[in-house]
């Protein structure tokens, strides 16, 4: 008999026949709690193995998707935000700043019409005069001395005219005697003849001379003020003028001309009659009104402007001649142009243009042309229609098609919209 047929002999249960075996229990029988199938371990490998692939893929699925919405967002922020407006039409003003300069309606410089030294002189700077006054008087001692001369001269020729007067009344009279030949009668009556040309010219002269004597007398042309001075009693005075100095200047500031430049384009907008209002640094919160007066119909080639005549009351003294001023002129409005700020213009290789944003939100580039620039606004003449969304400040590298976000929905995008968490970020933070 082998050893294990001892073994199971010895194992077998006492009082039981002899060659029955003795079932054979493991540990867990032996401890009374039943053991598991090989199926349920089966199943429940399956199971297992399945949630963790299940796991795997959601977990796989859920990166890719917060992938996908990162780059959406992402994409999203590259879009430009644009603040849009339509153009501006018609009934809004329309005016044009200019530069202007202020003259008084009447000037005149006073120069001497003899020469002398000057006696005396009655009015300064700023001195209110009336036509006809006196403003300075010049001593002419050589100019007296003319006058006297020639009034001599003019009593000789007077004397001599006289003489020959009588003279051919004498041969005259002889002639019907014939104690004289009629050759001598006729030298006679020529002779009276020419001392009458001479005692005319000596009148003349003397009446040049005293008409020369009363410019010794320097007198307002007419009611104003003495603007400047620029001589003073001893003073040697050249007759002239423009061969020295003016004397004095005298204005009429009752009224002012006021002269600016107007570009050649705004020409035909500004004729006579137009209404402008005035502002000047020392007086900047008043305001003068003024109308266009004339035109000088030309063009200033270097400028390219045409100069224009503007007259406003003065009546208050409070402008002054020869001072600066801002010229406000009130231009007719064109019903059938638009107004866009200047920064929507884009100038580039295709020209003049402007962006526009279409029902879609993309850009729109259009070919306009600009009928007048007011500076800070522009009216364009054509291409631009009324209800376009014309972008105030275009981006750089904005081009036809692109998509934009407008400012007043991307406010609202923005403050709904929020940067996707990411699987690393999360984990991050659960880590944490």
């Amino acid at each position: 008999m082998s050893p294990s047929d001892h073994s199971s002999h010895a194992s077998s249960t006492p009082g039981a026949p002899f060659g029955a075996v003795a079932p054979v229990y493991s540990d867990a029988n032996q401890a009374g709690t039943p053991g598991p199938s090989s199926r349920a371990l089966r199943w429940t490998a399956v199971l297992v193995g399945g949630a963790a692939v299940l796991i795997v893929a959601a977990g796989l699925i859920t990166r890719a998707e917060e992938n996908s919405q990162l780059r959406d967002w992402t994409d999203a922020q590259a879009v430009p935000t644009v603040a849009v407006a339509k153009p501006g039409g018609a009934g809004e003003a329309a005016t044009l700043n200019l530069p202007g300069r202020l003259e008084a309606y009447i000037h005149a410089p006073i120069y001497a019409r003899v020469s002398g030294y000057l006696k005396s002189w009655k009015y300064d700077i700023g001195a209110s005069v009336k036509s006809g006054q006196l403003l300075a008087e010049i001593d002419a001692p050589d100019l007296d001395q003319q006058l006297a001369q020639a009034e001599a001269d003019l009593s000789t020729a007077e004397a001599n005219l006289t003489l020959s007067t009588s003279t051919a009344q004498r041969w005259q009279s002889m002639l019907g005697t014939n104690a004289v030949s009629k050759q001598e009668v006729d030298e006679k009556t020529g002779d009276l003849a020419a001392k009458q040309a001479l005692v005319k010219a000596a009148r003349a002269n003397v009446e040049r001379l005293r008409a020369t004597e009363a410019f010794k007398r320097i007198i307002a042309p007419f009611d104003g003020i003495v603007t400047a001075r620029q001589t003073d009693i001893g003073q040697l005075i050249q007759a002239g003028g423009g061969g020295g100095p003016e004397l004095f200047e005298v204005s009429d500031v009752s009224r002012l001309r006021v002269y600016v430049s107007v570009p050649q384009n705004y020409v035909p907008r500004v004729p006579p009659g137009t209404h402008a209002h005035i502002t000047v640094p020392e007086h900047p919160n008043k305001s003068y009104d003024a109308t266009v007066e004339n035109s000088s119909q030309a063009v200033v080639a270097a400028s390219g402007t045409t100069l224009m005549q503007l007259a406003v009351d003065n009546s208050a003294r409070e402008l002054m001649p020869g001072s600066y001023a801002s010229v406000q002129l009130e231009l007719p409005h064109d019903a059938q142009t638009l107004n866009v700020p200047a920064s929507a213009l884009i100038f580039d290789a295709h020209g003049l243009r402007i962006a526009t944003v279409d029902g879609n939100d993309r850009v729109r580039l259009k070919s306009v042309t600009i009928a007048r620039d007011l500076g800070s606004t522009i009216e364009i003449g054509a291409g631009l229609g009324p209800e376009d969304r014309v972008i105030q400040s275009p981006p750089d590298g904005l081009a036809e098609g692109s998509a934009v976000r407008i400012a007043g929905n991307a406010a609202r995008a923005l403050a709904d919209e929020r940067p996707p968490a990411t699987h690393a970020a999360r984990d991050k933070n659960e880590r944490s």
